[in-house]
């Protein structure tokens, strides 16, 4: 599957971890990382140091971490689905928070799914396996630009 991964995720060592079980698990499509949530806005909509990117390239899937430096990974996600160049861009939280009410934000504010990171590097090697197979290769996005109902 061509298309980007966009990972927002500011712990060097998770970043590590998941370039790493990505590529165990085979998914050799390009991951842009950053590592604040205000530079996830930056890519999103082509400010910053990402103003010379093509706004039609929205990534595949966005992974989303939620405790973020500048910007929390929910205010990324509000942002997100309030501009309706990128209200319908696939965001699965991934994140080790274990508090009900960041799961509950997350859904309330659009994401299309919450992961908890395993602990266990096997575990996590094998839940990038199923991210990687059902976001890159089985889900069906919507149009980059669908009618307004």
């Amino acid at each position: 599957m061509n298309g980007k991964i966009l990972l927002v995720e500011d712990n060097p060592d998770d970043v590590a971890l998941t370039l790493r079980a990505f590529r165990q698990n085979k998914i050799s499509n390009e991951v842009v990382v950053v590592t604040d949530g205000s530079e996830a806005l930056e890519y999103m909509f082509c400010t910053g140091r990402f103003s010379g990117r093509n706004a039609n390239e929205l990534p595949a899937v966005m992974f989303l971490d939620i405790k973020l430096p500048k910007l929390d990974g929910l205010e990324v996600l509000r942002r997100i689905r309030a501009d309706k160049r990128t209200a319908f861009q696939p965001i699965v939280i991934l994140t080790s928070s274990r508090e009900e009410q960041d799961m509950i934000a997350g859904y309330k504010l659009g994401a299309n799914s919450y992961v908890r990171k395993p602990v266990d590097f096997e575990q996590f090697v094998e839940a990038a396996r199923q991210l990687g197979l059902y976001w890159l290769i089985l889900n069906e996005a919507p149009p980059r630009n669908p009618a307004a109902p």
